[in-house]
């Protein structure tokens, strides 16, 4: 027994992008249990819907990857100033990342950088320095400092 099945009128101008199934069906076995037996074979085709071309194939060629830019500028004179005020001035000639360590030894963390006074940087002055290179030794404001 052979079964077609299809989508669409007959009075269709377009072709249709409706899936056209064809379904061949075997005897069924004879069996104890009582399973259905399915078809042999079935067949499915479905009408593209989209078509899409290939990705070009680049030739090969020999790249070399993009190395980061680094930025140095010189350390400017930061010693006395209050630590935010240091920081900016670092940032504004393009160094944006700079640390900040505690001068008395106790590990403080510096969280409102204005309540902080600069009391030694590293490098010195002039020497080049890099994103995370300029170290600032600080005190809170009112401590003794040589400022």
């Amino acid at each position: 027994m052979t079964l077609l099945s299809g989508c669409g009128a007959e009075a269709e101008s377009e072709p249709s992008a409706a899936p056209t199934v064809t379904s061949t069906s075997a005897k069924p076995a004879t069996s104890s249990t009582t399973r259905p037996v399915l078809p042999s074979s079935t067949t499915s085709t479905l009408a593209p819907t989209s078509t899409i071309p290939p990705a070009p194939i680049a030739a090969a060629t020999s790249t070399v990857a993009a190395q980061p830019v680094v930025t140095t500028v010189p350390m400017p004179p930061v010693v006395c100033m209050n630590l935010q005020d240091a920081q900016n001035l670092i940032q504004e000639l393009g160094v944006f990342y700079s640390r900040s360590v505690d001068a008395t030894g106790r590990g403080r963390n510096q969280v409102l950088d204005s309540n902080w006074i600069v009391v030694g940087q590293t490098p010195s002055v002039g020497e080049p320095v890099g994103e995370g290179d300029a170290v600032l030794s600080v005190v809170k404001i009112g401590e003794p400092n040589p400022c």
